[in-house]
Order: C-alpha cells, then structure tokens, then sequence
C-alpha cells in the first residue's frame, strides 16, 4: 500500500442505530472504494473501520458527520489505525 492510504477507527454517537446507518455506510464506503466494516454497539454507538486513499477517508468522514436522512449525529470520534487489520472490501458486521 502507498503512503497516501490510511485506516481509521471511528465511533460515531448520537441518534446512529435504528435509521440505517449501517447500510448508508456501506453505500457510502462502496461508492469512494473504500475497505473495512461498520456495526452497531451495545451503547447505542456505530463503529466503523475505514481505510483506503487519505483523500476518501477524509470524504467519508465529512459524510459521517451528517449520517443518513433520520440519524442526528452528536460526535465522530477517529483513531488511526493499521492498514494490515484491513481485509479488502466493505461489510457490515454483527
């Protein structure tokens, strides 16, 4: 991978389960050829795992902080991460 790649760790809070986050995700992540996974967690959070070109991570992060039509996003927390954890494609997990 070149050095133009990265993978973040992202937790997003706020009214995110329920409104089809995870599937607006995956669309989303598909659409910039973006790798990684997106599931719901048990305090009512979505955490996503995203990697792929700094430039697209960096859009979806701007889409992140909006969510789909019915979520109301409070926070989007990143944490980098490595790009070895990272299998190729974009699921939905859990």
């Amino acid at each position: 991978m070149t050095d133009d790649r990265k993978a973040l760790l992202v937790r997003i809070t706020g009214r995110v389960q329920g409104v089809g986050f995870r599937f607006w995700t995956r669309g989303q992540a598909e659409r910039l050829s973006l790798s990684g996974w997106v599931r719901n967690e048990d305090d009512g959070s979505v955490k996503a795992l995203i990697a792929g070109p700094d430039r697209a991570v960096s859009a979806m992060l701007q889409l992140l902080r909006n969510g789909p039509p019915g979520a109301l996003v409070s926070s989007v927390e990143t944490a980098s991460t490595s790009l070895g954890e990272v299998s190729p494609g974009f699921r939905i997990t859990k």
